[in-house]
């Protein structure tokens, strides 16, 4: 399976929601995060992101990715892509009640591979600006 499949299919299941269980199918033991965004301070592992991922679809249960760009640069070992997020909390979770707001939340992830499987993955991202659109900030 080529980098670029690997990326691809961590990517689907991270974004629907299949958690740590299932994504760490194509990832390293230990792979890390990182994300300069306060709502991800604290998270530094992709187990703990996947999770974080799985646990949002829970206030945003027809949440979604629109998938605008993916692109391998071999040389350095990374695959890039860049979505959006679609959906609107209706579920129970998050800060409060369900507030009906949607939200659309671009966002890119730099997904680094060795010996064919994720060892590291950078998310960018605008929270506070995501936060905002949902009523959550």
């Amino acid at each position: 399976m080529s980098d670029q499949q690997t990326a691809r299919e961590f990517f689907d299941a991270c974004e629907t929601g299949q958690g740590w269980d299932v994504c760490k199918t194509w990832c390293h033991e230990g792979a890390t995060f990182s994300c300069q965004a306060d709502a991800l301070a604290d998270t530094t592992t992709l187990a703990g992101y996947t999770e974080w991922t799985k646990g949002l679809l829970g206030p945003v249960p027809d949440g979604h990715y629109e998938l605008k760009a993916f692109a391998s640069d071999a040389e350095r070992g990374i695959v890039v892509a860049a979505a959006v997020f679609h959906g609107t909390q209706t579920g129970e979770g998050g800060p409060g009640d369900p507030t009906g707001n949607t939200v659309a939340s671009d966002y890119v992830y730099m997904i680094s591979l060795e010996g064919g499987k994720v060892n590291h993955m950078t998310k960018v991202w605008n929270d506070g600006h995501a936060l905002r659109q949902l009523g959550w900030a």
